[in-house]
């Protein structure tokens, strides 16, 4: 049996990968306040319809629906920001704080076609700062994007910024860029001529290069917009030179999501592919108030985990592994020393592996010589007998006995002058 397409496994040693970057991104969110939610895979149907727009790809093409027992409507989140959004509504989140900064990770789902970087059931790094309308607190989310991906020693990514306006200019825009690629209808295919009529905005972020070539003298969306949206966005680029970061203004530049304003932003890598978008996120001001809930301005971004994994794998498998102690037991009878021995590894918390095979011991040291580990506890009848360890050192070959009451010294000693 194989896993459902655009599904995977994830392995013990690639869990490990998994478990770096949490950490690291725990590390950095923790120190900017930033607190852990996770929200429910299903959902109602209805939610993600009214918040990411009835003419995108996400609600026509790629959403997970079904009917569950009781015939309610049931989706798979294809995104985190709504979830979040929903649970900031539905607990009342605002009660207590007036910002809300969150984060969260964990899978969403999406039918498209699966290829390298692109999976059914994929999986997001996403933060939301729920509360603040001041372009800060744009720049504070991409900053700490940068950082992640700085953590991770990356460096071959690009910062694409734009200003899409509110939902009223937005519109205005539309009726101009419509009307600009009408005069060229004759050189779409009958899928992009319904797009131009249902979701224009989609056209600017086509990749065929013929539609590029068009879309070189269309109307931009920045000589549609007001004061107030201009103003915000040169506030954000103002901050970003003063911190540093390097960025591209891409007037093309729009999200696959409706309720997005002002600030949208991705982080591309500069590898020359397709799937190049590492972090795509931006303000979403009315989201929470159309969900039912209060004005609450926000901004946020998602990261995908496997596309970073990806571009990444010579950092991840470079790591150091930590050594481990193999124990090894080598007489059946009387053995329950043993979870003595185990109890004091836990309490200094250094790592060791438990030798379940019963194979004799000369199977056993090569079995720690091939999973290269450092030290072997061996426990054999004299041992027990006598209580004590006899300490195999695997590459130098040399061994030494070390008696119990003599343990924690001996422990201490590995935790803080070998096992680092």
């Amino acid at each position: 049996m194989q896993p459902l397409r655009g599904t995977k496994d994830i392995l013990p040693y690639e869990i490990k990968i998994w478990k770096q970057i949490r950490n690291i991104a725990n590390n950095i969110l923790e120190i900017h306040n930033y607190n852990e939610i996770q929200t429910p895979l299903l959902e109602d149907t209805e939610l993600f319809q009214k918040s990411i727009g009835n003419y995108t790809d996400i609600i026509n093409k790629e959403m997970y629906n079904f009917n569950d027992k009781k015939k309610r409507k049931i989706t798979l989140r294809p995104e985190g920001t709504t979830s979040v959004a929903r649970a900031f509504i539905s607990n009342k989140l605002y009660l207590n704080h007036k910002i809300n900064k969150l984060w969260y990770l964990g899978p969403m789902f999406r039918y498209e076609r699966p290829q390298k970087g692109r999976q059914r059931q994929f999986n997001q790094l996403g933060i939301e700062c729920l509360g603040s309308s001041i372009p800060i607190s744009d720049v504070e989310v991409i900053r700490l994007a940068i950082k992640i991906l700085e953590a991770l020693k990356y460096k071959e990514y690009k910062l694409e910024i734009n200003s899409i306006g509110t939902c009223k200019e937005r519109k205005e825009y539309k009726i101009a860029l419509t009307t600009y690629l009408s005069k060229y209808k004759h050189n779409f295919n009958i899928n992009l001529n319904k797009q131009i009529n249902t979701n224009p905005l989609r056209v600017l972020d086509n990749k065929d290069l013929k539609i590029k070539e068009i879309l070189i003298y269309a109307p931009k969306l920045k000589n549609y917009l007001d004061n107030i949206s201009l103003n915000h966005f040169n506030e954000v680029c103002k901050n970003l030179k003063y911190l540093d970061i390097p960025y591209i203004i891409n007037d093309n530049l729009v999200r696959g999501l409706d309720y997005y304003n002002y600030t949208a932003f991705e982080i591309k890598t500069k590898e020359l592919h397709n799937q190049n978008t590492i972090c795509g996120g931006g303000r979403y001001d009315k989201l929470i108030e159309n969900l039912g809930g209060p004005n609450t301005p926000s901004v946020g971004w998602a990261m995908g985990i496997e596309r970073l994994i990806i571009i990444k794998k010579n950092f991840f498998n470079k790591k150091k592994q930590t050594n481990i102690i193999y124990i090894i037991i080598q007489n059946n009878n009387n053995y329950y020393i043993i979870w003595d021995i185990i109890t004091k590894l836990e309490i200094y918390k250094i790592k060791f592996e438990l030798n379940l095979s019963n194979n004799n011991l000369l199977k056993q040291i090569k079995k720690a010589n091939k999973i290269k580990k450092k030290i072997c506890f061996i426990l054999g009848t004299d041992e027990i007998y006598n209580k004590y360890i006899t300490i195999k050192w695997l590459d130098t070959s040399t061994q030494q006995k070390i008696y119990l009451c003599e343990l924690d010294k001996f422990l201490k000693y590995l935790k803080y002058n070998i096992l680092i």
